[in-house]
């Protein structure tokens, strides 16, 4: 029987086959691609809790007690990332909603599956997932902060604050709330370890599901936006091969130690597309098509980027 780390070793595997299935489906059977769409939040909510519940939000002091490493990780993320971003985005179509995908899914660091792909390029994956209490916390602050900064009033035309709060509370709220709730029960009760480790076994599963139902639903609808999401497909490989150096040069300015190096690497570069969907989905029927699919794009081109920097930065960047 295949035991949970085998399986999270292997999810990106996993996903790859997942999204040529989903793709397959949603262009060979567009009836059953169409009903799939009623299933998205569910699915989406359960992915929430999962990862959510995979966060030690009851640890988060230990969040700052590597203060240099903290200090690495909020600089990277906070500040060289946004200015990378933005300087990448005057080269896509000045097209708001296009704009707003970008956006949303360059400026939120991963905060789930970096871990294992830390672990795989032989870096510090403890100290990243000591860390992801705190980088959940400030990426859901600053996000509307960015926005603002980088759209204006355009992201305001953009987003109806109703659905966008209500897909905010329903799909991101809610879950979070009864992870932290299930994460104190599992520190009083027998049954508390139990349910965690169920929880455990569901991050990679759901991620897959999630994919095949997202892209299997979308995918029919794309074809009137093909031409503006082969415009981001070189923006997204230029963040994953800035990334990195810029990661690099900031671990050694903070003086970090390889493993926390190659951690730092990894979360500067690895982005938070499954939890800023729902915000994508939660916008007006004739946009939310076209952000979801760039986020998931992003995605796409994320799973091909990790499976070369989990050879190149131990080998390479961080020997």
């Amino acid at each position: 029987m295949i035991s949970r780390e085998q399986l999270e070793n292997n999810q990106v595997w996993l996903y790859v086959i997942v999204l040529i299935i989903a793709a397959a489906t949603g262009l060979l059977f567009p009836d059953l691609g169409g009903q799939l769409d009623v299933t998205i939040s569910v699915v989406i909510a359960v992915l929430m809790y999962s990862m959510f519940a995979q966060i030690p939000f009851t640890s988060l002091k230990k969040s700052f007690a590597n203060r240099h490493f903290t200090g690495a990780l909020l600089t990277v993320n906070y500040i060289a990332v946004p200015i990378v971003v933005w300087l990448l985005s005057k080269l896509i179509p000045d097209y708001p909603p296009l704009l707003l995908g970008v956006y949303l899914v360059l400026l939120t660091p991963c905060i789930d599956y970096v871990i294992v792909f830390t672990a795989l390029g032989r870096g510090n994956e403890k100290i990243i997932l000591v860390s992801t209490p705190i980088l959940f916390i400030t990426q859901m602050f600053l996000l509307p902060l960015y926005l603002w900064l980088f759209m204006g009033s355009e992201a305001a035309e953009i987003v109806d604050p109703g659905p966008f709060f209500e897909a905010f509370f329903g799909l991101i709220g809610i879950p979070l709330l009864m992870a932290m709730v299930v994460q104190l029960y599992e520190k009083k009760s027998f049954n508390g370890k139990k349910i965690m480790n169920l929880t455990s076994w569901l991050p990679v599963p759901f991620m897959a599901l999630t994919l095949f139902v997202v892209v299997a639903s979308q995918i029919g609808k794309l074809s009137s936006y093909m031409d503006l999401i082969i415009t981001i497909i070189p923006i997204y490989i230029a963040f994953m091969v800035i990334m990195p150096i810029i990661s690099m040069c900031i671990a050694k300015w903070f003086k970090l130690d390889v493993g926390s190096g190659r951690a730092l690497i990894f979360s500067g570069s690895t982005r938070n597309s499954l939890v800023v969907l729902p915000l994508a989905l939660a916008l007006p029927d004739n946009l939310s098509t076209l952000v979801a699919a760039v986020i998931v794009t992003q995605t796409i081109v994320e799973l091909a980027g990790e499976l070369i920097y989990i050879r190149l930065v131990p080998k390479f960047l961080l020997r």
